[in-house]
């Protein structure tokens, strides 16, 4: 397998699947967290094909130690976002909870007349 063939490397921390936006961290983690089949993983990722997710874990199992790193540092940076995001939310997103917090007092309001 020619690693090229495969994947792109767009910088140290972001491998992708050739000619898609698919992270490779995207698959591993399903395949490694979600335990999921290779042809589980092509159900949630339409745009590959299951040659691609089997080089992926073809070349996690090559460069584990490596690629465990790679995992761990994408998971932390996932959870530091959520993080930045709950702490400075969206403009759309606080109008939307705002939205679902007049719905729930409006319908907590009504009384059932029956």
């Amino acid at each position: 397998m020619l690693i090229g063939e495969y994947f792109e490397f767009l910088a140290d921390d972001d491998i992708r699947v050739k000619g898609t936006r698919v992270g490779i961290e995207s698959i591993l983690y399903e395949y490694i967290y979600q335990q999921r089949s290779p042809e589980e993983i092509l159900k949630h990722f339409y745009t590959l094909t299951l040659d691609q997710i089997y080089a992926t874990i073809l070349y996690y199992l090559n460069n584990k130690a490596v690629l465990d790193k790679y995992i761990e540092d994408w998971i932390e940076w996932s959870h530091q976002q959520r993080k930045a995001q709950e702490l400075n939310p969206h403009p759309a997103s606080l109008r939307l909870q705002k939205i679902k917090e007049q719905r729930n007092k409006t319908n907590g309001a009504q009384v059932f007349h029956g």
